[in-house]
C-alpha cells in the first residue's frame, strides 16, 4: 500500500458537501442537474461527471431517536483492484502514490471495469467526437493525483472543515485511527475501521459509525476469482497466442463470468 491514505472519519462529517464542490472543481466535471428524489442525497452514487457523494443514512440510536449517519463515497482505490483485473486494455494502473487511474488514451470504453467494480464506483462518461459520433470512457475518481505530483493534498481534503477528511502517513493515520475508534465506540458500539484485507486493503480507508452494510458497502470484499483468471493468466497468455481481436471475444465470456458472479452474491464478494 502506498506510504500516505486518504482517512475518512464519517463520524466528523456534517453534510456539508464541500468535499463534492472541490471534486467538481478541481476535476472541470459538469454539472449534472437532479430531479427531487424527496431524499437529501443529491444523486443517488456517484456517476462518471460526479466523484463523489455525499450519502445520507438515517440512523435509529439504541434510545430511539434517529440521526444521520453521513459518508462521503468514492473510489476507496483498492490494494488489489478489481476494475484492473477487468481491464483487457491496460487501461488502469496504480500510481506510485497507491491511487487506481484510468488512461483515457487506452480505454475503449468496454465497461468490463464498471461491471466488476467491487464498489460500483466507475461508470462510463459519454462524449462525441469531431464528427458528431459518440463515444465512451470510463471515469472516477482518481484521488486527485495530478496534485499529489505537486506536493498537494486531494482536493475534498482541503475543502473539508471538519477535518473527516484525511490525507497524510499511513502508520499515523492507522494508529490515530484506532485511538480514535476507542472513543467512538462510546457512542456508536458497531463503529470499525474499513480497510478490508480481502482485496489487501486500500488507500481510501474509512471509520464507519456502524458496520459496513449499513452504508451499503460489502462486509469483506474480494476479488471474483475469474477476473483474477483472466487478468494473470488468460489474457497475458491468450494475447501471446490469439491476438488482441481474439482476447476481445475471449473478454466477453469472462465478463459475463463475473456478471453472474455479482448477480448471486452480495457486491464485491468472492465466493470460490
Amino acid at each position: 500500500m502506498a506510504d500516505y491514505i486518504k482517512f475518512v472519519d464519517v463520524t466528523k462529517c456534517d453534510g456539508c458537501r464541500a468535499c463534492m464542490v472541490a471534486c467538481k472543481n478541481w476535476n472541470d466535471l459538469p454539472e449534472e442537474p437532479q430531479d427531487f428524489s424527496g431524499s437529501y442525497q443529491s444523486h443517488e452514487k456517484v456517476t462518471a461527471n460526479t466523484w463523489n457523494v455525499l450519502t445520507f443514512n438515517e440512523h435509529q440510536r439504541s434510545d430511539g431517536n434517529f440521526e444521520w449517519l453521513f459518508r462521503h463515497q468514492s473510489c476507496l482505490h483498492c490494494v488489489e483492484a478489481a476494475c484492473e483485473k477487468a481491464c483487457p486494455e491496460d487501461a488502469i494502473s496504480h500510481t506510485k502514490f497507491g491511487s487506481v487511474v484510468i488512461d483515457a488514451d487506452k480505454c475503449v470504453g468496454c465497461g468490463y471495469c464498471v461491471q466488476g467494480c467491487t464498489f460500483d464506483v466507475v461508470e462510463l462518461a459519454t462524449y462525441k467526437d469531431k464528427y458528431g459520433k459518440e463515444y465512451r470512457k470510463a471515469q472516477k475518481c482518481d484521488l486527485c493525483t495530478s496534485r499529489l505530483e505537486e506536493g498537494l493534498k486531494p482536493a475534498c481534503v482541503t475543502a473539508c472543515h471538519t477535518d473527516c477528511l484525511i490525507y497524510d502517513e499511513k502508520d499515523t493515520v492507522l494508529a490515530e485511527a484506532e485511538k480514535r475508534l476507542a472513543v467512538v465506540k462510546e457512542r456508536f458500539p458497531n463503529a470499525n475501521i474499513y480497510n478490508p484485507q480481502g482485496i489487501k486493503g486500500t488507500t481510501s480507508v474509512y471509520l464507519l459509525a456502524d458496520k459496513p452494510s449499513v452504508y451499503g458497502l460489502p462486509e469483506n470484499p474480494k476479488v471474483p476469482l475469474s477476473q483474477i483468471v483472466w487478468k494473470d493468466y488468460a489474457q497475458p497468455l491468450g494475447k501471446a497466442l490469439f491476438g488482441v481481436t481474439t482476447m476481445a471475444v475471449v473478454g466477453a465470456v469472462i465478463s459475463t463470468a463475473i456478471n453472474k458472479e455479482k448477480g448471486g452474491h452480495e457486491g464485491g464478494q468472492d465466493h470460490e
